[in-house]
């Protein structure tokens, strides 16, 4: 049997809280956690080292109507919390498929989850543990989508893997506009220029600079994670 050999050593994947709750209106669907794991052992299975960027909207969701009106770093700061039980969650999913995983969060949660620290997590990724990183940046006004942009840049990741609910960046809405078309690569620059709203500016920004490449993909298609790894034609490559 051929051997398959990503192309890749070390990734950064960036998962939304919506992407673990399914078809549910907010919270965290079992099923969908599970399913989302088991396509993420397909790619530990080939030797890939993993840092995972959970987001939190699932959570803040069922809460939004509550924190209306409410201070922009308070509510920041609660979705950063968010960000922490998504990554519990997803961590305990993943001890029940056999992957050994670890929760790192850039707020101090210490009797939860460990903190952040760079040089700890790369240590973990080379020796096959995968690294969910929790709390955001650690400061209000900043997206998980920055989050995600800058721990892939600290943990030497030679690309970030946005899963998305659609398989790529497309020139419209393809869930509104029908005759919209999907970019098989993009540059950065064209991207923030047609305000492509994919990742928040800063995300782009930074990725740009760094010359770290962004891949934007579905990650409810099954196979989509490992096909992208494998450097194969899935979703949206966004390049310098």
């Amino acid at each position: 049997m051929t051997a398959v050999t990503p192309k890749y050593k070390r990734v950064l994947l960036k998962l939304s809280g919506e992407a673990l709750m399914g078809k549910d209106s907010f919270g965290i669907n079992r099923q969908t956690i599970a399913e989302v794991v088991g396509e993420i052992k397909t790619v530990v299975e080939l030797g890939l080292q993993i840092g995972v960027v959970i987001g939190g909207g699932n959570i803040f969701r069922g809460i939004a109507a509550g924190a209306a009106g409410m201070d922009r770093a308070q509510a920041d700061y609660m979705g950063m919390l968010a960000t922490v039980m998504n990554g519990l969650a997803l961590q305990d999913a993943m001890r029940v498929a056999g992957i050994i995983a670890r929760v790192q969060s850039a707020l101090n949660v210490e009797q939860v989850v460990e903190p952040y620290i760079r040089g700890r997590a790369i240590r973990y990724l080379e020796r096959g543990r995968i690294v969910i990183f929790a709390g955001g940046t650690g400061n209000p006004f900043f997206t998980t989508d920055t989050a995600a942009a800058l721990r892939g840049a600290e943990i030497g990741a030679e690309i970030v893997l946005k899963a998305t609910r659609v398989d790529g960046i497309y020139t419209a809405d393809p869930e509104k506009d029908p005759t919209a078309t999907r970019f098989e690569a993009i540059r950065f620059d064209d991207a923030i220029s047609r305000n492509l709203a994919i990742m928040d500016t800063t995300a782009f920004a930074l990725c740009r600079d760094r010359k770290l490449p962004i891949k934007v993909f579905s990650i409810l298609k099954p196979g989509a994670l490992k096909r992208a790894v494998l450097g194969e034609d899935e979703g949206t490559l966004v390049y310098c």
